[in-house]
C-alpha cells in the first residue's frame, strides 16, 4: 500500500460528499414543475419546537404544477399553512380542512434567467471548495515528502493522481450544472 493512498481516499470521500451536496442543493431549486424537494428547507413551528415539514406531513405531487401537503396530525394544519406562507413559494397554500394544496405559478423568463445565475454561482462555490480540497491534499503530500515519509517521485505521482481525481469531480460538477440549467431553461 502506498503511503499517499489515505490522503487520496480522504480527498475522494470529501469530493463525493460535495457532489452529493450540490445535487441536493440543486434539487431544492424550483424549476418549471412541482417537486417535493422545493419544500426541503421548510420548518414548521409545532409542538413547541421547529420541525422539518417532511417530519410532520406527507408531500405529494398530484399534478405537474401542484404540491399537496397532508399533515400526519390534522391539528397542526394551521401551523403547516403558516410555514408554507413564510416559505415564499410564489403561491399561497389553499386549505381544504385536511390537505394544503400549493399551485405553483408558471415561471417567467426573467425568473428562469435569475435562477440560472444563482445555479451557476452555487456551482462555482462548489468548484472553489473542490480546489480547496485539492490544495489541502497536495499540502499533506508535500508535508509527507518533507518529513521523508515518501520520496520525491511518490510525491509527484500522488500530486498527479490528486489532480486527476479533482478533474473527475470538476467534470461531475459541470455535468450537474448542465442538467440543472437545462431543467431551468426548458419551458
Amino acid at each position: 500500500m502506498n503511503k499517499t493512498d489515505p490522503i487520496l481516499s480522504q480527498l475522494e470521500a470529501k469530493m463525493k460528499e460535495r457532489i452529493a451536496k450540490l445535487a441536493q442543493e440543486y434539487a431544492s431549486m424550483r424549476t418549471g414543475r412541482a417537486s417535493p424537494q422545493i419544500l426541503e428547507g421548510v420548518k414548521v413551528e409545532c409542538y413547541g419546537q421547529q420541525m422539518a415539514l417532511k417530519a410532520v406531513a406527507a408531500i405529494a405531487v398530484p399534478e405537474a404544477k401542484t404540491l399537496e401537503v397532508r399533515p400526519f396530525d390534522p391539528s397542526i394544519l394551521g401551523d403547516v399553512e403558516k410555514a408554507l406562507q413564510r416559505a415564499d413559494l410564489g403561491a399561497m397554500p389553499k386549505n381544504d380542512g385536511k390537505v394544503l394544496r400549493v399551485n405553483l405559478p408558471p415561471m417567467t423568463e426573467d425568473r428562469r434567467k435569475e435562477l440560472v445565475k444563482v445555479m451557476r454561482r452555487i456551482g462555482e462555490e462548489f468548484r472553489v471548495s473542490l480546489r480547496g480540497d485539492r490544495h489541502e491534499a497536495i499540502e499533506k503530500v508535500k508535508k509527507a515528502e518533507k518529513g521523508k515519509e515518501i520520496s520525491q517521485d511518490e510525491a509527484k505521482a500522488a500530486e498527479a493522481r490528486i489532480q486527476k481525481v479533482t478533474d473527475q469531480y470538476m467534470a461531475g460538477i459541470e455535468k450537474e450544472m448542465q442538467i440543472k440549467e437545462k431543467e431551468l431553461t426548458t419551458v
